[in-house]
């Protein structure tokens, strides 16, 4: 009797040791002694930096093991840079996570050989806000308005091809008759910034609202900029005179093209983990981040940092994105268009 007692205590111990260590894991200290890693796509100081350091603040807790989060930078090619190195050199075990330009999503299916990954393969954690982004121009450049960019010539910094500044730049030109010349090969928000105020550049066509207004109030205050349009679906409340650039669109075709390059929009601050990580590490990613965006320390120190929080789960932006990629390809070819 003994010896068949300690025959199946042999049995159960070595099918323990062989139960795969994602299953075993999600409820375990699987990230006790580790450090997690935020890849952050652009320069230290802009916008994706900010939210990126906040999270640092506090997601760690939320994790089983309570590892130490740092962020690091890694700018490049429009923010596909961090990304394209994620999918191919990130360990694949929840250690590596990144943030980056809210576009890169499309640029797979824009035909973008610089985007070396599968948006739809990519472990989708949320998004920290949704973004209302627009086109501020230096008050002595030659346009204040949106209608003035349509008659006079405009030079706005962008940082690559595939970057959101750089894509809403040339729609704008193309399918509203705008007249901007992108200068490419800024790191980030701050540099372009810099140019800005150093009139290197005379505008920056992507930015978002609550950077403008919380990083550069007295911007907003000296009058030394003008909002001259938005690009989302939706006025900001805050922003209720300044129009909606697909509002000008030419033709109805030209308001579907800006209806699909406008749908990242909704997904703001994405972060991401690379494929393949295992399902259980995945949820385990996704609950620290929903519990970090809703934690009080996070809100106070997004308070400090003058960023706003509007939570979407990773879940919803798998749906938003499917969505999207079923767009028609007629639509998809004219968008592809406008970065050729």
């Amino acid at each position: 009797m003994a010896s068949i007692r300690a025959a199946l205590t042999a049995v159960f111990a070595f099918a323990a040791s062989t139960i795969p260590a994602a299953a075993q894991d999600a409820g375990a200290d699987v990230f006790k002694g580790k450090q997690i890693s935020i890849l952050v796509g652009f320069s230290p100081g802009g916008s994706s930096s900010l939210y990126a350091q906040a999270l640092t603040r506090v997601m760690g807790r939320h994790l089983p093991g309570n590892p130490v989060v740092i962020v690091q930078h890694m700018p490049g090619a429009g923010g596909l840079t961090v990304i394209n190195h994620l999918v191919a050199n990130a360990p694949r075990d929840g250690t590596v996570i990144a943030t980056t330009s809210r576009t890169f999503a499309l640029e797979p299916l824009l035909g973008n050989k610089n985007a070396r990954f599968d948006t739809l393969k990519l472990n989708w954690l949320g998004t920290a806000n949704v973004e209302s982004t627009t086109c501020i121009l230096w008050h002595t450049a030659p346009a204040k308005t949106l209608a003035e960019a349509m008659q006079h010539e405009v030079i706005v910094g962008g940082t690559g091809a595939e970057a959101s500044e750089v894509v809403f730049s040339r729609a704008a030109n193309k399918l509203n008759g705008t007249k901007f010349k992108v200068v490419l090969g800024y790191p980030g928000s701050t540099e372009m910034l810099l140019a800005m105020e150093r009139q290197e550049t005379q505008g920056f066509c992507g930015i978002g609202w609550t950077f403008v207004k919380m990083r550069k109030g007295d911007w907003l205050r000296d009058k030394k900029i003008n909002i001259v349009f938005q690009m989302a679906m939706e006025k900001h409340p805050e922003l209720p005179d300044v129009p909606l650039i697909i509002d000008s669109a030419r033709t109805p075709e030209d308001r579907k093209v800006w209806e699909f390059l406008l749908a990242p929009q909704e997904f703001g601050r994405p972060f991401v983990a690379p494929p393949d990580v295992a399902p259980e590490r995945t949820k385990l990613l996704r609950d620290a981040f929903e519990k970090s965006l809703k934690d009080p320390a996070y809100l106070a120190e997004a308070e400090k940092m003058g960023i706003e929080v509007q939570y979407r789960s990773g879940e919803q932006i798998q749906k938003l994105l499917e969505r999207v990629y079923q767009t028609p390809k007629a639509i998809i070819d004219r968008a592809k268009a406008i970065s050729e």
